[in-house]
Parts: C-alpha cells; structure tokens; sequence
C-alpha cells in the first residue's frame, strides 16, 4: 500500500513539473526573449521608432506576445544613462471582470517561470499576487529574478491592471529598476 501512495505522490509531481515547464506558454516564450536581450538594452529587439521626445523614443518591439495590443520599447534619458524598458498592453477593455480575469490568468502563466540565460544559473521570476478590485483603479505585482546577481538584479517584470478614463489596461513590463528610482516617471510616460 505504501509503495503505491508513493508511486502516486511521485506521479503527481512529475506531472506537476512538467506543467509549469520552461516557458511553455506564448507570455513566457515572449518574457524569455525580452529578458534574455536585457544585457543588451533590449537593441535586438528594437523596431521602428514610433514616438520622441527629448525625455524618450519609443520603438517597435519585435517580440510581441501573441494576442496583445501594442508591444514596444522605450528609451528613457537619464541624467547619466540611458535606461531602457519594454511594455506590451495585453488587454484593453471597458468591463473590470474580463481586465481582472486575464490579470489572473497572466499572474499564473508568469509566476515561478524559468528562466534560462546564457552562462547563467537559471532564475526564477516570483511575485507576490493581490486581488484587483475595481474600487481601486491601479493593481500591480512585481516579478523580480531569484536568485538575480550582477545587473540581473535591476530587472523587474511588473503585470499592471489600471483605469484609464473608462477603459480598464493590463500591461506587461520588463524594466531596468534604476530608471524607477532615477526618473520617477509619470504613469503617462510609462504608459
């Protein structure tokens, strides 16, 4: 009888283990390549440019998460360097519960992702999950890389669900923490 609870418990967790796999979905297929580019400033993933200021440019991205909206890449002009950072919109709609339901499902496909860089130890991208609620107009989770080491541990991936005007958003970020800290961007230039 053992041997058989056993043989379960150990089925379920390889079975568990391979569903969650190394980017087995489209979202994590997409955050691979974006993070992997990161040591790069995302240069090979840069498109047309589509806007400029004297603050940022931004740029098509040539990765796009299938199904989203608008995927690009930003230039941010700091006081001592340049910052870089890569935005999708996954979602626009006019009802809360369809925004909240695919921050929900993004959450779960992005939680304990792998992910592999070359020469790197394997990272695992983890945040902690809060329940959006259309009272409040702004729900964020920030995924950091653990372990993250070196430059690695400025990268931050950010799921974003917010109001504007009477649209509701849900974006994906990837972005060099320094520019959050340096610029203290307003969410018009962030978004």
């Amino acid at each position: 009888m053992k041997s058989i609870i056993t043989l379960v418990i150990g089925f379920n967790l390889l079975v568990a283990g391979f569903s969650q796999g190394v980017f087995t979905n489209d979202v994590n297929a997409a955050l691979q390549r974006v993070i992997q580019d990161y040591p790069n400033h995302f240069a090979n993933l840069k498109g047309a440019q589509v806007t400029g200021n004297p603050r940022t440019v931004q740029y098509h991205s040539i990765v796009e998460v299938p199904g989203s909206l608008n995927c690009v890449l930003t230039q941010h002009s700091a006081t001592n360097k340049e910052l870089y950072s890569w935005k999708c919109v996954m979602l626009e709609s006019e009802k809360f519960v369809d925004a909240k339901s695919k921050f929900t499902e993004l959450y779960n496909q992005i939680r304990n992702t792998i992910v592999k860089m070359e020469g790197e130890k394997p990272f695992i991208l983890n945040g902690k999950y809060e329940t959006p609620t259309d009272e409040r107009k702004f729900t964020t989770i920030v995924f950091q890389l653990l372990p993250a080491t070196g430059d690695m541990q400025k990268l931050k991936v950010e799921l974003t669900l917010q109001q504007y005007i009477n649209d509701w958003k849900v974006i994906l970020t990837v972005y060099d923490d320094e520019r959050k800290n340096d610029e203290q961007l307003d969410l018009t230039d962030r978004y």
